[in-house]
């Protein structure tokens, strides 16, 4: 199997939102603002693209008891189980009888060109 070398991966700044986001991105995959219009690929990805990953999960408090706390941690391992991100994605707090909700996603495609 052959390694595509070039701009496949490449990283960029969204200027809307300060995610880092894939250069070949037309629409911010965090903000969904649109970042240009490209005539060569759709506006929006995951319309063309795979969802490889999907998991949601749903966590909720009892109705009576102290507040609970929680934060959201996404990370990413490569081949040989050697961690390459970890990022907290979102923290906050449930009072009695509340829930959360968390819906993980992701979409894998070609790089345009």
């Amino acid at each position: 199997m052959s390694v595509r070398t070039g701009a496949a991966g490449k990283t960029r700044t969204c200027p809307h939102c300060r995610a880092t986001i894939l250069e070949s991105a037309a629409v911010c995959p965090a903000c969904r603002h649109h970042l240009r219009f490209d005539s060569r690929q759709p506006q929006d990805r995951a319309a063309t693209g795979e969802v490889a990953l999907g998991v949601e999960g749903t966590f909720r408090h009892p109705p009576v008891g102290e507040p609970w706390e929680y934060t959201v941690v996404v990370v990413i391992r490569d081949e040989r189980g050697e961690e390459t991100a970890r990022k907290v994605v979102g923290v906050g707090s449930l009072s009695p009888g509340e829930q959360r909700t968390v819906e993980l996603k992701v979409e894998v495609f070609k790089p345009p060109g």
